[in-house]
């Protein structure tokens, strides 16, 4: 079963997702009239099943343009940390959503990635590559930041409301994204990067 309105509840990656039958959009999908049109099956004469496309966005490298090249004394003030990438992976960019290359610096600062006055309104810790500009936007394809992590994804609905959540091993985000968005009320998803918690990027439908 799919973690319906308890953010805080881990479960094994992938836990839910050997026999799509366990998820309660399965029953909803039928309720609404839309299984066998594309949702969640194969048809029955053996074509291969229709995905739903969806876009994966970074974050706007606006908001950050002020904190590049400011001095360690000046981002401490705005409680913000420049840090050396030393490892790959290790820091995860949220504007290009790739992995900083051993040299780049990254700022580490908190961000509220759910603003919207609900109950689940929250902020957390990323890494923005210090000069990234370059904002990641792609459809259908799942980032090498993303896929080679496990991974949490929450899916909100038109009220910003958390009606899902599920953690995964990256590589398995693809087909997990698509079964949120079998969802209608599902508006759009958060992805997470899931021992830390941390924001990691937006999907929409496409």
């Amino acid at each position: 079963m799919i973690d319906k309105h308890l953010p805080c509840k881990n479960q094994s990656a992938g836990s839910a997702l050997a026999d799509p039958d366990k998820f309660e959009f399965d029953r909803k999908i039928r309720s609404a009239g839309l299984w066998g049109r594309g949702y969640g099956r194969k048809q029955k004469d053996n074509r291969p099943e229709i995905t739903m496309s969806f876009r994966i966005t970074g974050l706007n490298p606006a908001p950050f343009r002020h904190l590049y090249g400011m001095s360690d004394a000046d981002l401490s003030a705005r409680n913000v940390r420049r840090h050396i990438a030393d490892r790959l992976p290790g820091f995860p960019d949220r504007i290009e959503l790739r992995d900083a290359e051993p040299g780049e610096t990254v700022l580490l600062l908190n961000y509220t990635h759910q603003p919207e006055q609900t109950p689940y309104r929250s902020s957390h810790a990323i890494f923005v590559r210090e000069g990234a500009e370059e904002r990641y936007d792609e459809i259908d394809i799942i980032p090498d930041a993303l896929g080679g992590r496990l991974m949490a994804l929450r899916a909100f609905d038109a009220r910003h409301e958390m009606i899902a959540a599920e953690i995964v091993d990256g590589t398995q985000l693809k087909s997990l994204i698509g079964q949120f968005f079998d969802m209608p009320e599902a508006a759009y998803l958060h992805a997470h990067y899931a021992r830390r918690g941390c924001y990691a990027a937006r999907i929409d439908r496409a």
